[in-house]
């Protein structure tokens, strides 16, 4: 008997030090394995040493479990499996409830998994260990970044603007998850949809959260079929990457099935927003079974956003690239025609902000497409995206763009007609048909193209039809009111700013094009920040 516990002791101590030697080298699966034959073995042990009681060899075991589960804990994180490193730590906190490596470890995890209460409870109680002193300036690290991260989460307040102003320069910043004034509900315009609770100042943030997964590539512009066979493989690197994530953790798992794979939407179920906070999850509950491999392919098509899009800005290095991701919450946002929110990509992160004034119980959506576009084009896009847009622009245009004289209009564009006189004889059918408000805004943003180019000519046409075309300004406070900001009306903006002010302009100028410009890149940076972004706007 004697000799069969000295030959365990061998073999244990042969395993752990192998376990340790891998994870040294950073062989992450090995290191996993090895610690699970030592951590078996020494809960063998550890049984019948309770039939034997030998209070010292008891504890000596359960400090070597211990240890040996807190760096399984490691290792697992390493290579993404949290689930299963959270519950490491776990049972390596009920051997020693002040285990400080395990305290460490386990905060870390829970900061990956954006859980920050929770993180910055392990933090703090690792600083009363002991040990903390030699990890102090590492553990109060964590625990700024802890407090930083929990404060945005609560509040939605972020500020890039050091990042903006250094050119982008060094790493992304580092954002919160956060779920501002928003429910989902059942949609008019499609399935569900995301509404906002109260109401939404332009350029506050709705939500900002991590993709599941991303993938970016740079495309060639000469070589369409090259082009396509990139896609082809960046997609399936993308979806891998989407699998194997919903294989490791039961959360993710369970939030891809509540997603739409575009059949019998009307009649799935609503789910609770706070389903999506990380810091009320219940993982107990959830079950995780084998990825239906036909149904992420289809929730992926239907779900899955493009960076470079009609609604977003990608700032950053990543602005070089096209990138495809799954954002789950920004998921549920339907497209209008009369958009009133956008997005600003980050790194992997998206901020959604209003580019617009939205109230209590409006619907919060975004541009699929280019909305300043005719109701013909954007009609043709709708198809293409797979629906048809019954928004209240498209049911207004639809009716209007059926006279005559809008035709003709239309006509005359296409032929060469000159756009000042476009937009004059635009405006005057406004007039005589009593287009007001939001759909004067709807008309001018289909003619954005023929304003535009008028106003930025050398303002003969403009001079020539006198009052009889409206002041740029008045295009511009209407066209973001009706549709929200875009980078475009923004540099239309500014650019007649320049011709009436020279290189300087008043305070009342400036406010109102820093409020276009919190419309289009959100409240997430100070004045100067701002003016840089809309310095590179104008020279794109």
């Amino acid at each position: 008997m004697k000799e069969d516990l000295e030959m365990g002791e061998e073999l244990m101590q042969h395993l752990r030090s192998r376990a340790t030697e891998l994870l040294l080298r950073e062989e992450w699966n090995e290191s996993v394995q090895a610690y699970s034959d030592f951590i078996s073995l020494c809960q063998h042990h550890i049984s019948h040493t309770h039939q034997r009681p030998d209070l010292d060899h008891l504890l000596k075991l359960q400090k070597s479990l211990c240890l040996a589960l807190s760096n399984r804990a490691e290792a697992r994180s390493r290579l993404r499996d949290l689930d299963n490193a959270l519950q490491d730590c776990d049972a390596a906190l009920e051997i020693e409830g002040t285990h400080f490596k395990t305290l460490l470890c386990k905060g870390k995890i829970l900061l990956s998994l954006n859980r920050y209460s929770l993180a910055l409870d392990c933090f703090k109680a690792a600083l009363l260990d002991p040990q903390a002193g030699l990890k102090c300036e590492a553990l109060n690290g964590f625990l700024e970044r802890c407090k930083q991260l929990e404060h945005q989460s609560r509040t939605g307040v972020f500020d890039l603007s050091d990042w903006v102003v250094n050119g982008f320069r060094g790493k992304f910043p580092e954002l919160a998850e956060y779920i501002g004034p928003v429910e989902i509900r059942k949609s008019e315009i499609r399935g569900r949809g995301l509404f906002a609770t109260r109401n939404v100042d332009a350029g506050t943030s709705v939500l900002a959260t991590k993709a599941i997964a991303t993938e970016r590539c740079i495309l060639p512009d000469q070589n369409e079929e090259l082009a396509d066979n990139i896609q082809l493989v960046m997609w399936k690197n993308f979806i891998d990457k989407v699998v194997e994530s919903a294989s490791k953790c039961k959360r993710l798992h369970h939030l891809l099935s509540v997603l739409s794979n575009g059949e019998d939407e009307d009649v799935l179920e609503v789910p609770d927003v706070n389903l999506f906070r990380a810091e009320t999850e219940e993982e107990s509950a959830l079950s995780m079974g084998k990825p239906d491999m036909d149904k992420i392919l289809s929730t992926l098509d239907v779900n899955s956003l493009v960076e470079d899009a009609a609604s977003a800005k990608v700032l950053g290095k990543n602005s070089d690239y096209y990138g495809v991701g799954l954002w789950i919450l920004p998921a549920f946002i339907n497209h209008s025609c009369s958009p009133n929110a956008r997005r600003l990509h980050v790194g992997d992160h998206v901020i959604v902000h209003a580019s617009r004034d939205i109230k209590a119980g409006e619907e919060i959506t975004f541009a699929y497409f280019d909305v300043l576009s005719p109701w013909r084009k954007r009609t043709s896009m709708s198809k293409i995206w797979g629906f048809q847009c019954n928004c209240k622009r498209c049911k207004f245009e639809e009716q209007i763009c059926s006279k005559m004289e809008m035709q003709e209009i239309q006509m005359g564009l296409e032929r060469g007609l000159n756009m000042g006189d476009a937009v004059y004889r635009l405006e005057e059918g406004m007039r005589r048909w009593m287009v007001r408000g939001d759909e004067k805004g709807y008309l001018r943003a289909s003619f954005w193209v023929a304003y535009s180019e008028a106003y930025e000519s050398d303002h003969k046409t403009v001079r020539r039809w006198g009052r009889r075309i409206p002041a740029a300004e008045a295009v511009v406070d209407s066209v973001s009111k009706a549709v929200g900001s875009d980078e475009r009306v923004l540099k239309a903006f500014m650019a007649g700013l320049k011709r009436r002010c020279g290189g300087g302009s008043g305070l009342v100028e400036m406010e109102r094009a820093m409020k276009l410009a919190r419309g289009v890149y959100g409240k997430v940076m100070k004045k100067q920040a701002m003016r840089t972004l809309i310095e590179l706007g104008n020279q794109e």
